[in-house]
């Protein structure tokens, strides 16, 4: 497939703002939609796929506190950002406490919008490499699913230190779940009424990380047009998840110390110390006594987040578990999708517990995904798994598999192979997606995961437009 623009939706009333807005942020490479008002935002985003959703918080009709919990009801990572007047400064702070990722106040710098956006899709685009939705049903526990040893371990931790104080650091590798045994210690301690905000370190540049976790002062900076509270401020009484905390700089790490250590700091420009009363949860996939070993990491820090360690096992390491996962991922994507495939052969459930599971929980998620996406049988077969798992290195299924094999003139060189066969692939993946959803582009778009303009632009190319045009509703 063709690389996707991000999809960015605006909802505004003023069509003014929506027009600068919208304008900026195609200069910057973004595919935009706009909408004028709340109730016609929550449609557009049940028929497109939207990576961003840039929303004013008064608006006639649905508004943009309403838009905020309805989207992310559909869609808790779904990065929302309220743009404000000065009057409505603390209403958006509260959106910030119940999940909105940042806000922007009118009249708003350029580089200020450009920032917010990219640092909210980078987010995002991190966030997507770990398992962080909460499993419901039988199996699931603190809304992990899991039975073997280590998970065994994991929940006599959680229900000693949960309702606690105490800070806590989880390590482990990417897709492992770090972010839901973080959700698991705020939502079973009684801080569970208070805000949870997390910060993926790694998504914010290091010149606006302080800024980030402890705020600034209006004019502390070229942009700053007015006040605005930090991390620390907004998770005052809850908890302040800071994943991959080993990416934040080390000039920013005594700053870090002394507001974990005195429960104090002052914004960026400011003068006025505000203390807090935060409970911290850090998370990294790195080793950071190496990073102290090379002077990346500050010894004292570490002993300051490492009061209670808590490791999460790789997949690889609790493969009796692969089997309820899946179970639960078939149920998962069988409601998403509208399928109903009732489990997975012998076969197929051999493959997915040899391999190795490098992207470990998350990658999972992501194989059963595809595979329920093309399976036309009862239960997933071995051929319905990607080729790596198969021991070949072709995509999930391949579709060139069934397809008579074009023949490709001998003067042909490699890129021209290339080409014809990727043709046939896209072609193939395009046309199955339409026929799942019965022609509906917009549907189409979301199984395949690209935006309904980067479909559209897709089915032309492969002369598939005019034969679906009518069915897209």
């Amino acid at each position: 497939m063709l690389p996707e623009k991000k999809q960015v939706l605006i909802v505004d009333d003023e069509p003014n703002l929506r027009k600068i807005l919208a304008a900026q942020l195609a200069r910057d490479g973004y595919d935009v939609m706009t909408a004028e008002d709340g109730a016609e935002g929550l449609q557009m985003l049940k028929e497109h796929h939207i990576d961003l959703v840039v929303t004013d918080l008064k608006m006639p009709n649905v508004d943009g506190m309403t838009l905020l919990r309805e989207a992310l009801r559909e869609d808790p990572d779904l990065p929302v950002v309220m743009i404000t007047a000065h009057g409505t400064v603390d209403t958006a702070v509260e959106a910030l406490k119940i999940g909105a990722f940042d806000y922007l106040t009118k009249p708003f710098d350029k580089d200020e919008v450009r920032q917010v956006v990219s640092k909210a899709l980078r987010t995002r685009e991190l966030g997507d490499t770990d398992a962080k939705e909460p499993a419901k049903g039988a199996g699931a526990r603190f809304g992990i699913i899991g039975q073997s040893v280590g998970l065994g371990e994991l929940y006599q931790v959680l229900e000693r230190v949960a309702d606690t104080p105490t800070t806590v650091l989880i390590t482990g590798e990417s897709g492992t779940g770090k972010e839901l045994v973080a959700r698991a210690l705020h939502d079973q301690s009684s801080r569970n009424d208070k805000p949870f905000i997390k910060v993926n370190c790694a998504a914010i540049p290091k010149e606006l990380i302080e800024s980030e976790l402890f705020g600034y002062e209006r004019g502390a900076f070229t942009g700053a047009v007015s006040s605005k509270p930090g991390r620390f401020e907004l998770a005052n009484g809850g908890t302040l998840f800071l994943d991959e905390i080993g990416e934040i700089p080390v000039e920013m790490q005594v700053k870090l110390l002394r507001a974990l250590q005195e429960s104090e700091f002052e914004r960026v420009g400011g003068i006025k110390t505000i203390r807090v009363d935060v409970r911290l949860v850090a998370a990294t996939n790195r080793d950071l006594k190496k990073l102290i070993a090379n002077g990346s990491f500050r010894e004292d820090l570490f002993y300051r987040l490492n009061v209670v360690p808590i490791r999460l096992p790789a997949l690889r390491e609790r493969t009796g578990d692969i089997p309820i996962l899946v179970s639960h991922f078939l149920s998962k994507f069988n409601e998403r999708l509208k399928k109903s495939v009732q489990g997975c052969d012998a076969d197929a459930m051999e493959l997915l517990v040899a391999y190795g599971w490098p992207g470990n929980i998350r990658e999972l998620e992501n194989v059963v995904e595809r595979a329920v996406l093309f399976c036309d049988a009862v239960n997933l077969r071995s051929q319905d798994l990607p080729g790596e798992l198969r021991g070949g290195t072709v995509s999930p299924r391949d579709p060139t598999d069934h397809l008579p094999s074009a023949p490709i003139p001998p003067e042909s060189g490699l890129k021209e192979h290339v080409k014809i066969a990727m043709s046939r692939l896209e072609r193939d993946l395009v046309s199955r997606a339409l026929t799942q959803t019965n022609g509906n582009v917009t549907h189409a778009a979301r199984l395949l995961k690209i935006s309904r303009k980067g479909l559209q632009l897709k089915m032309k190319e492969l002369g598939l437009r005019e034969a679906n045009e009518k069915g897209d509703m």
